[in-house]
C-alpha cells in the first residue's frame, strides 16, 4: 500500500509538471485570460463531477464561510502569479522558485499562527532564501522582473495552505478545492477582457488548454489518492520530484538550458525544504512519544 502511495505521488508530480508545460504552451498560443477562464471552467466541472461521484456536497452555506472566502482570494492571487510566471519565466527557474513553498509555509506559520520554530528550521528558511536569490538574481543581467510572478504564486499558495489549516474541519477538502477553482473563473474573464484580445479557437490552442485541464485535474486526483493511502510523512517528500520533472521537460520541450547558478540555487532550496520537512516530522514524532 505504501509503495503504491509513493508511486502515485511521483506520478502526480509528473502530471503536474506536464500541466506546467501545457500552461506555458497555451499562454504562448492564446490570451492568458482565455487560458485561465477555460482551465478554470474545465477544472471546476471535473471537481464537481468528482464530488458528486463521491457524495461530497459542494453547494451550501459553508462556501460563504469567511475563511473559505479568504482562501478563495489567495487561490485567485496564486492563479494569477502562476499563470504569468509560466508564460514568461523559463521552466527550470519557475520550478526552483516553487520548491520554496514549504519554507514560506514555515515562515508564515511562525509569524501569523505563532507556531514555535526552532533555530534549525529558521536556519533552513534562511538558507532556502539564499538559494532562491541565486535562482532569481534580482541584480543580475538576466533578471527580467517576471520572476516576481512566481514569487507571488508561491507566497499565495503558502498563505492558502496556512488558511486551509484554520478552515472548519467539517468542510470536506474536496469541496474547498472545488470552490477555490471556481473562484478563478470570473477573474479569468476580467483578465481576458482587459487584454482585449480575440479568442484563439484553433486546434493547437484548444489542445494545449485541454492538456492543461487534463493534467491538472488528474494530478490533483493522484495526490488526493496518495494522501489517503499512506501518511503524509511518508509521501510528502516525493513532492520534490516535481522539480526534476519540470526542469527536465523545460529542457526537452522548450530547449531551456539552466546555468550552474540556477542549478545550485535549486539544489539549495531542495535541501533546505527537505531538511525542514524531516525536522518537522521528527518533532511531531517526539511530541507524540511525549504525549
Amino acid at each position: 500500500m505504501i509503495l503504491r502511495a509513493i508511486s502515485l505521488m511521483i506520478l502526480a508530480m509528473a502530471l503536474l509538471a506536464g500541466s506546467d508545460v501545457f500552461f506555458k504552451l497555451s499562454t504562448a498560443l492564446a490570451p492568458a485570460g482565455q487560458v485561465m477562464t477555460l482551465v478554470s471552467l474545465g477544472g471546476t466541472a471535473a471537481f464537481v463531477a468528482l464530488a458528486r461521484a463521491m457524495g461530497t456536497p459542494v453547494f451550501g452555506r459553508d462556501a460563504l464561510h469567511p475563511l473559505v472566502m479568504l482562501r478563495n482570494a489567495l487561490e485567485i492571487s496564486a492563479a494569477i502569479g502562476l499563470l504569468y510566471a509560466l508564460k514568461y519565466v523559463p521552466l527550470p527557474v519557475f520550478a526552483a522558485i516553487m520548491q520554496g513553498g514549504p519554507l514560506v509555509v514555515v515562515l508564515g506559520a511562525a509569524i501569523f499562527l505563532k507556531e514555535q520554530v526552532g533555530w534549525r528550521r529558521w536556519t533552513a528558511v534562511g538558507v532556502g532564501i539564499v538559494g532562491m536569490l541565486l535562482v532569481i538574481r534580482p541584480f543580475g543581467t538576466g533578471f527580467t522582473g517576471h520572476e516576481f510572478w512566481a514569487i507571488l504564486g508561491v507566497v499565495s499558495l503558502a498563505a492558502r495552505d496556512l488558511v486551509t489549516r484554520l478552515s472548519p474541519p467539517h468542510i470536506p477538502s474536496l469541496a474547498i478545492s472545488t470552490w477555490g477553482f471556481a473562484a478563478t473563473i470570473p477573474v479569468g474573464l476580467v483578465i481576458w477582457g482587459m487584454e482585449g484580445l480575440p479568442p484563439q479557437l484553433d486546434a493547437p490552442s484548444l489542445w494545449a488548454i485541454a492538456g492543461a485541464i487534463l493534467f491538472t485535474t488528474t494530478g490533483y486526483l493522484a495526490i488526493t489518492t496518495a494522501m489517503r493511502l499512506a501518511p503524509a510523512s511518508v509521501v510528502s517528500p516525493f513532492r520534490y520530484a516535481r522539480l526534476i520533472f519540470t526542469t527536465g521537460l523545460g529542457v526537452l520541450v522548450f530547449g531551456d538550458r539552466p546555468d550552474a547558478m540556477t542549478l545550485l540555487g535549486a539544489a539549495i532550496i531542495l535541501c533546505a525544504g527537505l531538511y525542514t520537512f524531516l525536522r518537522e516530522r521528527r518533532l511531531a514524532r517526539e511530541g507524540a512519544t511525549g504525549a
